[in-house]
């Protein structure tokens, strides 16, 4: 399996090294914002594999551990001394004071939340502009005394006495506050003059370079040879799809699998809308009754992940033999495109080297019998750069910013087995929750409303004067910018109130509708 190999249009990176931070995945959207392309990687990852990737800057994340902890988080002094110029944040402030011979005291004094900061040097690299008194995030116990030879104080705070240092000389700079949070009232402008003025960065990664960088790779990658797309009808395939068709044209043919698990008129509106705005090459299977006989029985949530993982890929082997078989005299079908993003690597244990939260059918729960080299082109992307990179394509609006869907579809919203019976209960459901909320015109307003049905619980109601024993379902109304964190979304009460109205009137096997007010951390958006 690979994908992208192609370096000759890599754009200038900036890795941010992950302490353990929860604000890490920030750090690395903040940075994009400036337009400069940045990767996570975690800290164990050793200092040689870390320059190898030649970034031209790297920022250190902040992280729970004191730096003095026994087994605290640690960085090769190597890191320091090869020239590339590095900004710590918080934590990683701390480690760069104490590695290069400062000092860091666990005085007692703690600051949390809104910090007034002190600029002791207005005109300093990271802090010129910005004004002499500012408002910062803090989130610290231990406190930097004394920074290390050669460099200069430039802020401080009522308890910290370095509360940022620079050495422009040696090209390292570290601040105590997170500049990534909105909190931060400058803190976009320090991360920027960082970016710019001390790593010599510009503002280059955009969308027109996405798609010119994406295009050529993709070209390199699979040359002459023909490529299938699994296409869900969510953003992510659709941009994949698209972007590999402007790089390849008639060599891709999009594969669409019913695999039973989709929403109400979800087939219809892929096979209309998509092959309208794109007029891309389309093979639809019905492959409902292959699924559901897969997962009959199972109700573990990962397996579910798996097996729908590994039925999709031999759906889309079947569909390779096929497609060859109508044209042999062609070039062979070698590649698959994915519409896998940024977040869904991190999630299932890659590109940072956190615990796997959960196997994306399209990242962890691939077969290690893959006959197909994986292109995806949406691999380091966020969501929202998604739908950016789909309007510099030109897709139509009701595509791009469609909500979001995944691709399990809704074998993953139901809690216990999925049968076809329990679909038809959610489908009608979900299609209710999505109508009002369309009517509403909040489509915009959430990122997206899950609606999961508890399979494996019944409660008592009553319905007509008599007594019912139904299903429960959950609404999981979110906002997000990029799916890494969320937060529950305050739907008006006379929305929420016809949502339960209107499916426990005519979703016959439902008599309870609940609300999930549970944020990410510490609840992921699906429920399985």
């Amino acid at each position: 399996m690979a994908s992208n190999p192609s370096e000759s249009s890599a754009p200038d990176t900036v890795l941010v090294v992950d302490f353990g931070a929860q604000y890490a995945q920030l750090i690395a959207r903040r940075v994009r914002e400036a337009r400069v392309y940045s990767e996570i990687v975690p800290s164990t990852m050793p200092a040689a594999e870390m320059l190898a990737r030649n970034p031209k800057a790297i920022i250190l994340s902040g992280g729970p551990s004191s730096v003095y902890a026994e087994g605290a988080p640690s960085l090769d002094r190597a890191v320091f001394e090869a020239g590339v110029p590095v900004l710590g944040i918080c934590y990683g402030f701390q480690l760069m004071a104490t590695t290069l011979g400062g000092t860091v005291d666990n005085t007692g004094g703690r600051e949390y939340g809104a910090t007034p900061l002190t600029v002791t040097r207005s005109g300093s690299t990271l802090f010129e502009g910005t004004p002499d008194e500012q408002q910062v995030w803090m989130s610290h116990g231990d406190a930097c005394s004394a920074a290390p030879e050669g460099f200069t104080v430039t802020a401080s705070t009522d308890l910290v006495p370095v509360a940022a240092f620079e050495n422009d000389e040696r090209k390292l700079y570290g601040i105590q506050h997170h500049c990534e949070v909105m909190h931060s009232t400058h803190g976009q402008q320090v991360l920027e003059h960082f970016l710019y003025r001390a790593a010599g960065l510009s503002p280059s990664w955009t969308t027109e370079s996405i798609v010119g960088e994406q295009v050529e790779a993709i070209r390199a990658q699979v040359g002459t040879k023909r490529a299938i797309c699994g296409l869900s009808g969510g953003v992510d395939s659709a941009v994949a799809a698209a972007l590999v068709q402007r790089a390849i044209g008639d060599q891709l043919t999009c594969v669409y699998v019913d695999h039973g698990l989709m929403r109400k008129g979800e087939t219809e509106q892929v096979e209309k809308d998509f092959v309208a705005a794109t007029g891309v090459q389309l093979k639809v299977v019905d492959a409902a009754d292959r699924f559901l006989d897969a997962l009959e029985g199972v109700s573990d949530p990962e397996q579910k992940r798996k097996i729908i993982g590994r039925e999709f890929i031999r759906v889309f082997e079947t569909a390779q033999a096929e497609i060859v078989a109508e044209a042999p005299s062609e070039e062979p079908v070698a590649f698959l495109v994915q519409g896998t993003l940024y977040p869904d690597v991190v999630e299932s244990g890659g590109g940072t080297g956190t615990a796997n939260i959960k196997s994306h059918h399209n990242v962890g729960g691939l077969p290690d019998d893959l006959e197909f080299e994986l292109v995806e082109p949406l691999r380091k992307l966020f969501k929202d750069e998604v739908r950016m990179v789909g309007q510099e394509l030109g897709l139509p609006e009701e595509i791009v910013q469609r909500q979001p869907f995944p691709g399990p579809g809704l074998g993953i919203r139901i809690v216990g087995e999925v049968t076809r019976e329990r679909l038809e209960v959610l489908r009608e459901a979900d299609a209710i929750a999505r109508e009002e909320l369309t009517a509403a015109g909040l489509d915009r307003e959430i990122w997206q409303c899950p609606v999961v049905l508890l399979a494996d619980v019944r409660s008592v109601g009553v319905q007509g004067d008599a007594r019912t024993y139904g299903h429960p379902v959950v609404l999981r109304p979110v906002s997000s910018e990029d799916a890494m964190t969320a937060d529950w979304s305050r739907l008006p009460y006379d929305v929420l109130a016809r949502i339960s109205t209107r499916i426990t009137n005519e979703v016959a096997e439902v008599n309870r509708v609940t609300l999930d007010v549970t944020s990410k951390p510490p609840g992921t958006i699906e429920w399985e």
